[in-house]
């Protein structure tokens, strides 16, 4: 029996996901360190709460990997991932709102670093996190994965089941929305 081939870091997704077809777990455990940390900022910037964040990058890969045999290379991975991640996060976002919850004594927040950067930094983020969730769906997620991901307008506009020129409409809608927001 031959021994398997060392799996190399610069191997491309699609050999990676081959691989892992094979039966080489190696390749799984490579596609999740190469893809994990922007799923998870995909995530958050979403509006998945942080405690739930790794449990929904989690559910992701376990989803993508038990359907990447539908998986034919019309987008990049990363891409279909985040797609992918976006319907876990609708899903959990769908349980939460059933879900009745308890918010913590203010006296277990935690209060360390100076108090007024935390006060400032802490009144940006909610005030854009308030932003990024009054936007419609296909806005918030197409301004996610263009300003948070990098990704073209033709990657999202295959992500997102929609045209480049669409894509680039939803984007600047909701960049002008978030800065009336800010302002």
């Amino acid at each position: 029996m031959a021994s398997p081939q060392p799996l190399a870091a610069s191997s491309s997704d699609a050999a990676l996901i081959a691989a892992w077809q094979a039966g080489d777990e190696r390749a799984a455990t490579e596609l999740v360190r190469r893809h994990g940390r922007a799923l998870a900022r995909f995530l958050a910037g979403g509006g998945a709460r942080e405690a739930d964040v790794d449990d929904l990058v989690q559910e992701t890969f376990i989803r993508a990997f038990r359907a990447v045999g539908k998986f034919r290379g019309q987008c990049q991975f990363r891409t279909w991932l985040l797609t992918i991640g976006g319907n876990v996060l609708k899903d959990a976002g769908r349980r939460a709102a059933r879900d009745r919850v308890v918010p913590l004594d203010e006296a277990l927040r935690d209060r360390d670093g100076d108090p007024h950067e935390q006060a400032v930094a802490g009144e940006a983020a909610d005030r854009l996190q308030e932003g990024l969730a009054r936007l419609p769906r296909m806005q918030r997620e197409v301004f996610l994965l263009r300003a948070q991901q990098g990704l073209a307008y033709e990657e999202i506009a295959a992500a997102l089941g929609t045209s480049a020129g669409a894509a680039r409409v939803h984007y600047h809608h909701a960049v002008r929305r978030l800065k009336e927001h800010l302002e």
